[in-house]
């Protein structure tokens, strides 16, 4: 017996396989499952409605439930496909009811007791597969696939202004910055390097360049500064969206960094994640100019540039210690070179607020945006953020 377009495999048996799920971003995965389950009879999909998933996950689905319903009907392996009846984590109970099949499948990332004793109660058996993809294709999950669409900020840690080269042509020194997983979405004009994410996302969309980063980093740095440019935007923005982990960037008087250190360790990229904590204020007002009074004293800058470095040997060393006084000697010496990055009030609240009870701290933008402190210890109304390696 040959298979049809619903009996691929030419399965001689008369028996019902159900399925549920959500099926945003159908991938390999998803077909490889259902091809799996097809061999056990005819199968039957329960698709996830929008409204059950966003009660769940607090957000909707990427493809609204009748797209996800026209995708999934559409592959050869599903012999019926439908809105789930239901509502909320057993949305398919009243299927499995109506349909009555003879097998309920799900995958191990699927499995609970609470389905097993359902179906054991209906008298269904329940059968968990391994996630197996098919052979030469990569191994897949909606979840890491939306993430991977989902551009990264970055975070200037310590020695920030050190890449405008009218800063570090009076004393060389070093900036540290890191790649963040965007697991919330920061707010414009707060030093997230947002305008320079807004064209990388116009250039790419959304999705991170294949190819070097560091590559990319100077291409992006080409788009975001044309030649008419009044203001260059500094080449660590660029570099802290598109290399990932954590990278130390010294300055000798160039738009671009004269050495550039990177460190893509696991353990040390999450311990830093575990130890920055970030604290929302508000972001600078529209129109704030944060250089209008420069203070460019050599040993002002010399000071920027030394937290930098402190910085970077305090992260591979994971001193947290360190990494917090690299942090607040950033935040000062800006306060001496460019006294508008560091309004009155700003200074009061660091002062007073975060200095004496934390290892140190300092504020992601020019007069508001995030104060971002270190400390292995939890911080009062952060949230903490999740460094990409």
């Amino acid at each position: 017996m040959k298979g049809s377009i619903n009996n691929p495999e030419g399965i001689m048996n008369n028996k019902k396989v159900m399925v549920s799920g959500c099926y945003d971003l159908l991938h390999g995965g998803h077909v490889a499952f259902f091809k799996t389950a097809a061999t056990y009879g005819k199968l039957y999909v329960s698709v996830g409605r929008d409204e059950s998933l966003f009660q769940l996950k607090g957000k909707r689905p990427f493809l609204n439930e009748k797209e996800r319903l026209y995708i999934v009907g559409s592959i050869k392996y599903v012999h019926e496909a439908f809105i789930a009846s239901g509502t909320g984590m057993f949305d398919f109970e009243p299927d499995l009811i109506r349909v009555k099949p003879d097998i309920f499948i799900v995958n191990e990332d699927g499995h609970n007791q609470d389905k097993e004793k359902l179906c054991k109660k209906l008298a269904i058996e329940y059968k968990v597969l391994e996630r197996v993809p098919e052979p030469g294709l990569p191994a897949r999950a909606s979840s890491n696939i939306k993430k991977e669409m989902r551009f990264p900020y970055r975070v200037c840690i310590a020695g920030g202004w050190m890449d405008q080269p009218w800063v570090s042509e009076v004393h060389p020194g070093s900036v540290v910055v890191a790649q963040l997983w965007p697991t919330i979405e920061f707010n414009e004009r707060s030093g997230m390097a947002t305008s320079s994410r807004n064209i990388a996302l116009e250039l790419w969309g959304g999705k991170i360049p294949e190819g070097d980063p560091v590559r990319n980093a100077k291409l992006l740095f080409g788009a975001e500064n044309p030649p008419f440019a009044k203001y260059i935007s500094g080449s660590q923005d660029q570099i802290g969206l598109l290399v990932p982990g954590i990278s130390r960037l010294y300055y000798t008087g160039g738009f671009w960094p004269e050495e550039l250190n990177n460190c893509i360790d696991p353990n040390i990229c999450e311990w830093l994640s575990e130890v920055l904590h970030f604290v929302p204020v508000d972001p600078r007002p529209s129109g704030y100019d944060p250089i209008a009074i420069k203070n460019l004293d050599q040993q002002y800058v010399k000071e920027l540039g030394d937290a930098g470095n402190l910085c970077w040997e305090s992260i591979l060393k994971r001193d947290v210690i360190g990494l917090g006084r690299s942090m607040t000697q950033s935040f000062l010496s800006w306060k001496k070179m460019l006294p508008n990055t560091v309004p009155d009030r700003v200074l009061e609240e660091m002062t007073t607020q975060y200095f004496p009870f934390y290892p140190g701290a300092i504020t992601s933008g020019s007069g508001g945006g995030y104060i971002v402190v270190a400390s292995e210890k939890e911080v009062k109304g952060s949230v903490n953020v999740k460094i990409k390696y």
